[in-house]
């Protein structure tokens, strides 16, 4: 990828040793310092290092937001993003679902956090249509290969940490000490108050919590007709109300509304005024079909899955969900045991099995299902989704887990057509 920078010796940067030229110059990183003599021997313009490109993209002309966390970076990173533009500020978000800049789609789904050259393009991008905030998700993998450096964060935020990719890795230990690393320094940060794994810097670091005392403190709260709480910082009291499900949803919402007032400056009360103007994220917990209840969601870790199930423990559940090949095998048992000990009946399909054999991956979940008799294994998605909806009687609620709004599935190295929700209505006749 070419960017081209009006005003400067060269024409173009770039990461990619391949596409250097006398015009353009060669960024260089921790991912692409290997290929550095194929940049000169493709006789790159010049060889400039990431942290001195900073000022060429505008990046300290805006406040950039990082959020890291096992779950919740892309819920809360959306509500943050929804609460700025209602309050009137223009904003840039990036993360799992793309890239958006003031309520517009600019680019589709691509890495959590992608390289960092494109990290600064879409920052440059940003900054010329005017926003004073660009919001980021960091995954633990772009903390490990530097994809952040070089960018000066006006805010950091800790959703939480659960297990989640031990392929990349190892151990908790090693994934933990990542994530923590990155609110070692002096920056502003926010912190959930109630993750027990959590170190950080105490300088410049608020917190918010629900159970334990917090900057930002959630006092009350009710899950009756979505959700609504009672926020207390300091002396101020405010309450707010929000069209988002289940427990785990009041964190995301806690960081979001602590986030945007830390950033804003705006009285509480302004903040928790238009909480209930965010929708929540495609995927995410969204319910597909009233009757039949039918309700898709991304959780594709076992502490997600937990969280999403406890949202729906008062219902009978019917659960369609598979694991992801090639990635962290130990944690399949676990999703096995979480969803058999909150669910009626248990569908086990395929998710993305990549390069993996699909009835190995089924093979790992059910060593974590006690009594199998509530366990269907059916290869085909499809067909697991559709005797899901066949088996279910009123009252009964069909959750499918692992992909969300994917709209497809990775076999091998192929990416073939395939949307949970868009499945299910097909199947059930839904428009």
């Amino acid at each position: 990828m070419k960017i081209e920078l009006p005003e400067q010796e060269f024409k173009y940067v770039t990461e990619n040793s391949l596409e250097c030229d006398s015009e353009t110059a060669f960024v260089l990183t921790n991912q692409n310092e290997k290929y550095l003599q194929n940049a000169k021997k493709n006789y790159a313009h010049s060889i400039i290092d990431i942290k001195d490109i900073a000022e060429f993209f505008g990046i300290d002309k805006i406040k950039i937001v990082g959020i890291t966390g096992t779950n919740g970076k892309t819920t809360t990173a959306s509500a943050i993003y929804s609460f700025l533009l209602d309050l009137g500020y223009k904003v840039a978000m990036q993360g799992t679902r793309g890239f958006f800049m003031n309520d517009e789609v600019v680019e589709g789904k691509t890495l959590t956090t992608p390289s960092v050259l494109n990290t600064y393009k879409h920052i440059y991008q940003a900054v010329s249509a005017g926003c004073e905030f660009f919001i980021m998700e960091v995954s633990s993998h772009a903390i490990v290969q530097k994809r952040i450096e070089g960018l000066s964060f006006e805010l950091k935020i800790l959703t939480n940490i659960t297990q989640d990719h031990l392929d990349y890795h190892k151990t908790l230990g090693e994934y933990i000490a990542v994530k923590n690393s990155f609110f070692q320094d002096e920056s502003n940060k926010l912190i959930n108050k109630d993750e027990p794994r959590a170190a950080f810097n105490f300088k410049n670091a608020k917190s918010y919590g629900i159970e334990n005392s917090a900057t930002y403190r959630l006092i009350a709260y009710s899950l009756n007709n979505a959700s609504s709480g009672i926020i207390q910082h300091f002396k101020d009291v405010v309450p707010f109300t929000a069209s988002l499900h289940g427990f785990f949803n009041l964190y995301n919402l806690m960081a979001a509304i602590s986030a945007t007032h830390m950033l804003t400056g705006k009285k509480l009360e302004e903040v928790c005024n238009v909480v209930d103007g965010f929708a929540g994220v495609s995927g995410r917990m969204e319910q597909v079909c009233e009757v039949p209840n039918v309700i898709v969601d991304f959780a594709h870790t076992p502490d997600g899955m937990q969280q999403v199930l406890n949202a729906l423990k008062e219902k009978e559940l019917l659960v369609v969900f598979g694991a992801g090949g090639d990635r962290d095998k130990s944690k399949r048992a676990l999703m096995g045991r979480v969803v058999a000990s909150l669910a009626k009946k248990v569908y086990i399909t395929s998710d993305n099995p990549r390069n993996e054999d699909p009835q190995e991956i089924i093979d790992d979940i059910l060593e974590g299902i006690e009594d199998k008799s509530i366990a269907v294994v059916e290869l085909n998605r499809k067909k697991a989704i559709e005797m899901a909806l066949n088996d279910q009687d009123k009252g009964e609620v069909v959750i499918i887990l692992g992909k969300g709004d994917e709209s497809f599935q990775i076999i091998y190295e192929e990416n073939f057509p395939f949307d949970d929700r868009e499945v299910v209505k097909n199947l059930l006749n839904i428009k």
